[in-house]
């Protein structure tokens, strides 16, 4: 049986754990920063938009054990708040591209025909569009803010969710017990819904688990250019641009956190997702 391995955007190298103490490791950093992520509020030593220009670009100390940025804002302040809009974003990416790209890549490989043809150049044209250029153009039309880069990554993340599921639903077709089961007399919504859909969830799974950390890098960049969220709420890649004054300066601790955090964040998910598209493999040998 040949194992159906999830789709990666291409430029990105695939990172392979070396084994379950590396993944457990990211698994642990995972669950450390979503905990974060929500207690924040009660987490925050400062209030992360609280200005106290007297003391800009400080360093560590008692109450601000990140310093201050050059805006005289608590830095870890910001980047626990700054989490919960970091991964806020690509979540409803994630959670829209997948739903959507299950349902359209379970129509074309269950049905095929002219139904698998039209759904299939469909996502093929989505692919002519790349994901930060389209972003750019929603959020220069509709103005700054998450919703508007998250619905256009969703849709540029589509394709890779569309054409897995459609693979692997081909292939879950001719498997002998879904035969049987239309056989009987099971309807074909019935027999996707209870032996097609959870056989393909864990390598659905792990790929989005992956497009998470792409996700994230994507809306990093878009809150970079300021064409993100807006100025004044915390998030990591606005964080990294307003850090760049501090860093010409000698200061780099406000620009070099949010970047440590994305890196870290992004290596984590990429690392359980690859873990779970692994065993899913080796479970289909």
């Amino acid at each position: 049986m040949t194992a159906v391995v999830p789709l990666r955007r291409p430029g990105f190298a695939r990172i392979r754990t070396a084994g379950a103490p590396l993944y457990l490791l990211c698994l642990a950093c995972v669950a450390l920063l979503v905990l974060a992520a929500l207690l924040a509020p009660w987490l925050v030593p400062a209030d992360p938009n609280a200005v106290d220009l007297g003391n800009a670009l400080a360093g560590p100390s008692v109450g601000h054990p990140f310093g201050i940025d050059a805006s005289g804002r608590d830095t870890l302040s910001r980047l626990l708040v700054g989490a919960r809009t970091s991964l806020l974003g690509p979540l409803g990416v994630v959670a829209f591209s997948t739903l959507t790209g299950v349902v359209v890549g379970a129509l074309a490989g269950w049905r095929g025909g002219w139904w698998d043809s039209v759904l299939s150049r469909s996502t093929e044209l989505v692919f002519a569009f790349p994901g930060m250029l389209l972003a750019i153009l929603i959020v220069s039309v509709y103005g700054e803010g998450l919703m508007a880069p998250v619905l256009a990554l969703a849709v540029a993340y589509l394709p890779y969710v569309s054409r897995l599921t459609r693979s692997l639903v081909l292939a879950e077709r001719e498997r002998p017990h879904v035969s049987a089961s239309l056989v009987q007399g099971q309807s074909g919504l019935e027999v996707c819904l209870r032996h097609v859909l959870p056989n393909i969830a864990p390598v659905v799974l792990a790929q989005s688990t992956i497009n998470f950390g792409y996700a994230l890098i994507d809306l990093a960049g878009l809150s970079f250019l300021g064409l993100g969220v807006p100025a004044l709420t915390p998030d990591w890649g606005r964080m990294v641009f307003d850090g760049q004054t501090a860093v010409q300066e000698g200061y780099p601790l406000s620009a070099i956190l949010p970047c440590a955090a994305i890196v870290l964040t992004v290596v984590a998910f990429n690392v359980v997702g690859e873990h779970w598209a692994d065993r899913v493999a080796r479970r289909d040998r």
